[in-house]
Order: structure tokens, then C-alpha cells, then sequence
């Protein structure tokens, strides 16, 4: 059929809004909406302050009363006051009913045979619990009374175990404010009117919040938006000096946001998401802010990482040591596709490119952990790509004793029984007088520390180590052991001066995040 010169026309703009649409990036996503994220920023206190470098003004949360308006620089205490006695206990559900007779006369029978007895509303009806055990009660102790309240006629078979937090008296807040003390049962708000809010003194965006954790004492909440929140994680996680490469605070502006977008909620029992700490990410809010660092933040906003429809495990850390490794050598999980050990330089992923003793030992100026204590994408970037670690016998039985708990006597040997891909030790074998004992994985490095030049015990830097004994050569007795080892921290994702290193030799920070993350998407979340 011969079409129209007006169905031509309408043709040929369908087929350049299709050829458009293809050429449309993937990772261009649906945009949604910046989600607000709240920090514990001081998780679990008895006393602190809060305040403003301006004006500001303390609000009840629950009931949206003004308790106070204050000034410019001025803090306010604040403290735990009457306490909650919290409890959580092993009890056995025995039945629910919404028929008050038959639980009374369940709950009487109970109490004269001396159980004890709690009763829990619950939709409509009430659920009935019997005994009150320690939520580390073992599960044969929790079977014999269990047994007993069945032979009793008080459980039936289908009775099981719940652990029940209890919380005995209601908690309060107390305000010292110059026009007297206050006390309040709820959250409490503290808002700039202008400037900054204060957390103990620290400089925070956004509102802060005095709240109740689930231990039953206070934390001091940061609540902002997630490029706020930003601001302040990525110059503490990858400080702009001296690692100022803007590419790779990009990469680390991704990583950070696709982990905190992935653990929204995470710690939601104590009232926020995040702990500022490595437990989740380091945050130091405004005073830690630094230009290029924002500059990251905002030149990748929304940004984040996704494999198979799904946030990515964005985990990150210092320093390989010339190989990253799969998340299975260092975690007891299943392989994830996307953390895949990879060469930290443009060698390919052939294993002869795992670092060797050989390639440790013949490293020009390797650094001394002991005295550390101030051609790869990373080596011109850190100093722990490569470094040595000595102890004595008396060092390691008093480091690896404690560890194991108990005397061990001589040391004979350290080895190294099986390594990952990566080259990092799977297993850490100790021979000594006391027997042989085993670590595993990444637990080695809390278990084999070393000490520093001040005499205090630190981590191993890395399960990237190559051990060998120290002989004396008269008596041929092992004096101690010493260590070749590289990189620092887990070796899992993105190596943060390997970034610096990528983006030094101009690679962007969608080639390092494609590096890092073997097959991962960068996708616009909002």
C-alpha cells in the first residue's frame, strides 16, 4: 500500500526517537528521590550538648512543642534521666487467645504451679508466655522446662521459644536550659535557624535529634541528605590530601553512596541508619568537608553501583599490594560476581602477576610496620604496598597466647598451608610447644598483630604475607619471625589508592569503578 506523505513524515520520526532512545546510555536509570539518612553520630551516651553556630530551636519530637530557642554558639546539656530497665529473656509462647476466660484461666493455673507468667496484647487477643530464661540459656536447659510445662498441662506441643525485650519504667531527657532543667520523654530536635547544628561540640548540616537507643541510653543523631551526608565521608575515607585526584574522590563518591543507599534502615533499633565509624563508613561531618571532595560528591550525584538489578556489596579499602581478591578468601560467603580479585595494574589477570616471596623480598625500600607507625596504580601512592614486620619469640607468645587463650610455650613455625588466588593466606597454621592451632581468613590479621615502635599491639595490615623464622646462627633456635608482606585492609572491592593511582594515569571514574567491580552498572538513582 502507498503511504501518505503525512504517515512517511510520522514514520521517520518514530525512527529517530528510536534511534535516540538507543543511544541513550544504560546508565541514565529512573530518577527518584534523595533520601534522607541519619547518623549516629554519638550512639550510645549518657551526657552531651547540642547546639548551633546560629540561632536555633529545641523541639519535643513526638508532641512538636518549642522547648527552647536558643543563640549563636550557645549549647545546651543534655543527659539520660530516669532510666528504662530493658530485659530481653528466653520465654516460651504457650498460647493465644482472644478469649479472656480461657487465658485468665490459663495464666491462673500457671501461677499456682510457680510459673512465671507474661502476657502480651496482640492483635485483638493476648499471647501467653511462660518462664523468664537469659537470652544465653542453652537449648537443653530451655527443652526440660519446656517438657516440664507440657507434663504440667500449662504448653501444649506446638509451644516454642521467643527471646522478649521487655522495658521496665519509662526513660527520660533532661535539658539543662538557663531557665531551669526540663525534662522530656520523647525524641528531642535541635534546628538550625541559620548555620550549622552542634553535636557535642562537632559541626553538623541538617537537623540533630536526642533519642533513646535500644540499649536504653542516648544517641545524638545527624539527620541530612544523602550529598550532605557525602560531603563529610568521602574526604575521611579517602582524604583529598594528599590523594586529591579528582577522578578517584569521584570513585569513592559512588562507592559511599551505593553503600549507604544499599544499608538504609540498617541500624534502625538505635533510631538511625549509620554508625560514623568503619562498622559502616567514616563521617566527620562539615568540619571534615574539603572543595575537591564536594566537587566529587556533586559531579556524580545520584550516582550508584548496581549488578543484576541490585545495589553491589560497594565494599572498599587502602591498599592491595598488586592484587585484589575475591570476597570468598577473605569472608565466609559465596563468590559474588562482582568482587573478583583483579590485578591493581594493566597486566592482566594471569595468577603469575600475584605477588611472590620473591617479588617481596626484592622490593628497593619495602616499609617497616615497626616503625610505620607515622609502576602499579598504587605504589607511588602508598606506603604500605609493600612492607616487612618483625617480632620476637617473646612477641608472638604473648600476641598469639592471647589470642588463643592460653600458654603456647615456643613457637616453631608459622606457616601458610594454602593461599586464595589473590595470594593471601587462607589459613594461618601455629606450630608451638602447647600444639598446633589454626586461623582462618581474614581473622589472621587481628590474630597475628605486631607491635609498634611505642610498644602497643596493632592489626596486621594484610592476609597478603609471606612468613619466615629468624635463626640464630650459633644455636640454630628460632629467635622470632619475620614478615614480607603488601597492601592494608581486606583487599575486597576497590583499593582506594589503586583509584588514585588509575586516575593519576587519567583513567575516569567510570573506568576505575568498572576496574574495581567486575560487571557492575553505574546507574542514576535520583
Amino acid at each position: 500500500m502507498k503511504q501518505s506523505p503525512r504517515f512517511r513524515t510520522l514514520g521517520i520520526l518514530l525512527t529517530m526517537l528510536l534511534v535516540f532512545a538507543a543511544l541513550i546510555p544504560a546508565t541514565a536509570g529512573a530518577a527518584g528521590t534523595e533520601p534522607i539518612v541519619r547518623i549516629g553520630v554519638n550512639p550510645q551516651i549518657t551526657e552531651g550538648t547540642v547546639g548551633a553556630t546560629g540561632a536555633f530551636i529545641l523541639t519535643n519530637k513526638a508532641t512538636g512543642q518549642v522547648l527552647y530557642t536558643g543563640a549563636a554558639g550557645q549549647s545546651i546539656p543534655v543527659k539520660l534521666g530516669s532510666t528504662a530497665i530493658v530485659r530481653t529473656n528466653y520465654r516460651l509462647q504457650v498460647s493465644f487467645s482472644a478469649d479472656r476466660s480461657k487465658v485468665d484461666a490459663l495464666v491462673a493455673k500457671a501461677t499456682a504451679l510457680g510459673y512465671v507468667v507474661y502476657l502480651e496484647p496482640y492483635n485483638n487477643g493476648w499471647r501467653v508466655y511462660l518462664g523468664e530464661f537469659p537470652s544465653n540459656a542453652s537449648f537443653g536447659v530451655r527443652n526440660t522446662f519446656r517438657n516440664k510445662a507440657i507434663a504440667d498441662g500449662v504448653a501444649m506441643s506446638d509451644s516454642f521459644w521467643k527471646l522478649i525485650t521487655i522495658t521496665d519504667g519509662q526513660a527520660s531527657i533532661e535539658l539543662t536550659l538557663p531557665t531551669g532543667a526540663v525534662t522530656v520523654n520523647a525524641p528531642v530536635t535541635v534546628a538550625a535557624q541559620d548555620g550549622l547544628i552542634t553535636l557535642n561540640g562537632r559541626m553538623y548540616r541538617g537537623t540533630g535529634e536526642v533519642r533513646f537507643n535500644s540499649q536504653g541510653t542516648l544517641a545524638l543523631i545527624n539527620e541530612l541528605p544523602m550529598e550532605q551526608y557525602l560531603y563529610g565521608v568521602v574526604p575521611r575515607e579517602l582524604p583529598p590530601n594528599p590523594y586529591g585526584e579528582l577522578e578517584a574522590q569521584k570513585s569513592q563518591a559512588v562507592a559511599a553512596r551505593t553503600y549507604a543507599m544499599a544499608n538504609l534502615g540498617k541500624r534502625k533499633a538505635d533510631g538511625y541508619d549509620l554508625l560514623p565509624t568503619t562498622s559502616d563508613q567514616v563521617y566527620g561531618g562539615y568540619q571534615d568537608e574539603h572543595p575537591v571532595s564536594n566537587a566529587a560528591v556533586d559531579g556524580t550525584r545520584g550516582m550508584v553501583l548496581k549488578y543484576d538489578g541490585k545495589y553491589v556489596d560497594a565494599v572498599f579499602f587502602s591498599t592491595s599490594g598488586g592484587f585484589t581478591a575475591n570476597n570468598e578468601e577473605v569472608w565466609n560467603s559465596a563468590p559474588v560476581a562482582y568482587l573478583r580479585g583483579i590485578p591493581d595494574a594493566q597486566r592482566g589477570n594471569a595468577l603469575e602477576h600475584v605477588p611472590s616471596l620473591e617479588v617481596f623480598k626484592r622490593h628497593a625500600n619495602p616499609t617497616s610496620l615497626r616503625n610505620a607507625a607515622e609502576g602499579d596504580f598504587e605504589s607511588d601512592w602508598s606506603k604500605y604496598h609493600r612492607w616487612t614486620v618483625e617480632w620476637t619469640q617473646a612477641e608472638l607468645q604473648a600476641i598469639l597466647g592471647a589470642w588463643f587463650n592460653t600458654e603456647l610455650g615456643t613457637i616453631h613455625a608459622l606457616n601458610i598451608p594454602d593461599r586464595g588466588p589473590s595470594g593471601r593466606a587462607l589459613t594461618l597454621e601455629v606450630v608451638a610447644d602447647a600444639g598446633t592451632f589454626y586461623v582462618y581468613k581474614d581473622t589472621i590479621r587481628s590474630a597475628l598483630k605486631y607491635v609498634l615502635a611505642d610498644g602497643s599491639y596493632t592489626s596486621l595490615r594484610s592476609t597478603l604475607v609471606y612468613l619466615e623464622p629468624v635463626v640464630d646462627p650459633k644455636t640454630k633456635e628460632i629467635t622470632g619471625f619475620v614478615g614480607y608482606g603488601g597492601g592494608w585492609g581486606h583487599g575486597v572491592g576497590l583499593s582506594q589508592t589503586g583509584a588514585v593511582g588509575m586516575a593519576e594515569k587519567k583513567a575516569t571514574y567510570q573506568e576505575i569503578l568498572a576496574h574495581f567491580y567486575q560487571g557492575s552498572i553505574l546507574e542514576q538513582a535520583y
